[in-house]
């Protein structure tokens, strides 16, 4: 999961089909030359945020090292933009697309829909596809067919700062009740706040509900349970938190006043993925690596849950350089690369063999984190699964703020999927 999530759920999908042209502006032509020797031109947009990029630009460019006569044509989009970017660029006919593009999990499904995806089964991307993590495979697959390599799995805990808390008399809260007396003490010694909720982030409610024993669907029944009591108590349970000053929040601009909040030591405590960690870490409030904590989300009045997210690798099916698109995306997801970006940014590999790596198995963060995805709730794989955020990106604000119920948010956010669903969707 990244920054902006909640920006991408308001892309319209296009109605056209992916064409045969493709690539980007810079040529792709190629593939192969004689000899069996890769050539041509892959461009890649990737969407890691600002503490990750530059290790993904050197990681990319690395695989022309490994074939001289390809050249790669790196470009950083912002996660925010770039689904929209996408659909526009092929759905255009392809000029201006990039050949491999890293995705939100909940993108490739829609993209597969829509047509604009090269199947990966029986390519290079694939190869050794036994070693991915099953439920990292499980959001690369759409209608039997595999669109996706899977290059980072994660999910959601509650990052804290050790030293306020001790100095609190605190541990770790395990559920909301809890985080709600911790934050009061917090309060009354430090003077900060307990936790800064995202509210600008409809990710930022999954939490809640899956507390609830609730989901946003159910897919099996094909039944809308957003708007169940799971759902309406999971609206309340967010907005308590705020009403009883346990936590702030913020409609605009959430992810950059939540990272200041506890980067700068304004906060205690905030929810966020390893995605965030080197970012956190870059703090002030953190200059001592060791004073962050990562603990399990906290838990509602039916368990805890946090929700499976994860960056994918796809391959544009108009590209022009098909053979060396394939291969760039087996290479960025291999065990080596994967256990590169592991050891720098603290992401979770995605590969079962690569959490044998020492380096990998001796980082804490990992070992958390891939503990908490084992337990983590699957998201609805299907092409209408990044358009679920939007209706809960337009009410979850609205709550946190006062400006509607937990009820009537609940409700509008039902009555949106039942529009949105195509089919017996009840």
């Amino acid at each position: 999961m990244r920054r902006g999530i909640a920006a991408t759920a308001l892309v319209a999908a296009m109605a056209l089909a992916a064409t045969a042209c493709g690539g980007d502006d810079g040529g792709s032509g190629g593939d192969k030359k004689s000899g069996g020797k890769l050539s041509g031109t892959v461009t890649y947009w990737d969407t890691s945020n600002e503490a990750e990029k530059g290790t993904y630009k050197e990681l990319a460019l690395g695989f022309a090292k490994k074939h001289p006569d390809v050249k790669v044509n790196y470009v950083n989009v912002p996660f925010g933009e770039a689904l929209a970017k996408f659909k526009n660029a092929a759905g255009s006919g392809g000029s201006g697309a990039p050949d491999v593009l890293r995705t939100e999990v909940a993108w490739t499904q829609d993209l597969a829909n829509i047509g604009y995806l090269a199947p990966l089964d029986g390519t290079p991307a694939l190869a050794d596809q036994s070693d991915y993590l099953p439920k990292a495979l499980a959001g690369a697959e759409f209608k039997g067919k595999t669109y996706a390599v899977p290059q980072v799995i994660d999910t959601l805990g509650l990052f804290y700062n050790k030293k306020m808390l001790k100095e609190a008399g605190v541990q770790p809260p395990k559920d909301w009740i809890e985080l709600k007396a911790a934050a009061k003490k917090i309060k009354e010694t430090t003077g900060k706040t307990g936790l800064y909720l995202r509210g600008d982030d409809a990710y930022w409610y999954l939490p809640f509900i899956y507390g609830e024993g609730g989901d946003l669907l159910d897919t099996g029944a094909k039944q809308v349970t957003i708007d169940d009591e799971p759902g309406v108590k999971a609206f309340a349970s967010a907005r308590d938190l705020v009403t009883s000053k346990a936590a702030e929040t913020d409609a605009t601009d959430g992810w950059d006043n939540m990272q200041n909040a506890i980067k700068n030591g304004d906060v205690a405590m905030t929810i966020n993925g390893p995605w965030a960690i080197e970012d956190t870490l870059a703090g002030k409030a953190f200059k001592d690596k060791s004073n962050l904590g990562v603990v399990p989300v906290p838990a509602g009045s039916k368990g805890q849950g946090a929700p499976q997210g994860g960056q994918n690798l796809t391959v544009y099916a108009g590209s022009k350089n098909l053979d060396a698109s394939y291969a760039f995306a087996q290479y960025m997801s291999s065990p080596e690369v994967q256990a590169k970006t592991t050891e720098k940014l603290s992401l979770l590999p995605t590969r079962t063999s690569v959490y044998s790596n020492k380096s990998v198995a001796a980082n804490p963060n990992v070992k958390f984190f891939k503990a908490a995805v084992d337990k983590a709730v699957e998201r609805p794989w299907i092409p209408e699964g990044n358009s679920l955020f939007q209706a809960i990106l337009v009410q979850f604000p609205n709550v946190l703020t006062g400006k509607t119920s937990p009820e009537k948010a609940a409700k509008s956010a039902g009555d949106a999927y039942r529009k949105l669903l195509k089919g017996d969707w009840k």
